[in-house]
């Protein structure tokens, strides 16, 4: 059972954790585009197909965040039936798992959401890489980009505490 349990975890990690942190890593590139930053990919993007890119890629981050529930469920489970719940390294993961959650649900995504208005809106200086409204929109994306790397770095910590497991008896 606890075999079971843990390969639901990881499966479920690499499943879920891993579309988000692709998907708002790119997001801010294709805001920029929208918006009339550069081409995300460096081309001739249009503002109408980088806005389209930008929504898929913020619908993935929300449907995944939610599916994603099923990690820590999991993963409580898997330390309860090893009997680890009480170790540093888990209660430490557990601290950052937390943290990188609500960071997601209540920075990432809401900041995801304003900059797709800006992004389809499209009219005005807010819409536009010059301008006053432009700035802002380049510091609201620098920001994001900011944020989702914190994001992406305490997944990648969970991810090596879940490895090594430092003064665990089966770490390595």
């Amino acid at each position: 059972m606890t075999k079971m349990l843990l390969s639901i975890h990881v499966l479920a990690s690499i499943v879920t954790i891993g579309p988000i942190t692709v998907a708002a890593s790119a997001f801010p590139r294709y805001t920029r585009a929208a918006t009339g930053g550069e081409a995300a990919d460096g081309g001739e993007e249009s503002g109408e197909r980088a806005a389209a890119v930008a929504g898929m890629l913020h619908r993935i981050c929300r449907a995944y965040t939610i599916v994603g529930l099923v990690v820590p469920v999991f993963g409580v489970a898997t330390g309860a039936k090893l009997g680890v719940l009480t170790d540093a390294w888990l209660l430490v993961s557990m601290a950052l798992t937390a943290i990188a959650a609500g960071l997601l649900a209540l920075a990432i995504l809401p900041r995801q959401a304003r900059l797709l208005e800006l992004a389809t809106a499209g009219t005005g200086t807010a819409g536009t890489g010059t301008g006053p409204g432009g700035a802002v929109t380049r510091r609201a994306e620098a920001r994001l980009a900011g944020l989702t790397g914190i994001f992406n770095l305490l997944w990648a910590v969970v991810v090596v505490l879940m490895i090594v497991r430092p003064g665990s008896t089966t770490g390595a």
